[in-house]
């Protein structure tokens, strides 16, 4: 499926999933536990993590707060 979007933000969309993905797992969390903690499928957070969907601002904070990690650092 192509998307609309500049490579850029793509680029910038995976390498926030992949912060998020080494947030969970030092938080020692699977991707089931922490959607269990924000609210959606396990498979949500598979397809953020490596990029593929682009969750929104509440859901980010909802996550940075599972995971321990403050928003600033997931998105820097």
């Amino acid at each position: 499926m192509p998307s609309d979007q500049p490579a850029w933000v793509l680029s910038r969309r995976e390498l926030i999933g992949a912060r998020i993905r080494d947030a969970r797992a030092q938080a020692n969390l699977s991707q089931l536990e922490l959607g269990t903690r924000v609210g959606v499928d396990h498979k949500t957070i598979h397809r953020i993590e490596y990029g593929v969907s682009d969750p929104g601002l509440g859901l980010l904070l909802q996550i940075a707060r599972a995971v321990d990690v403050p928003l600033a650092e997931l998105v820097r």
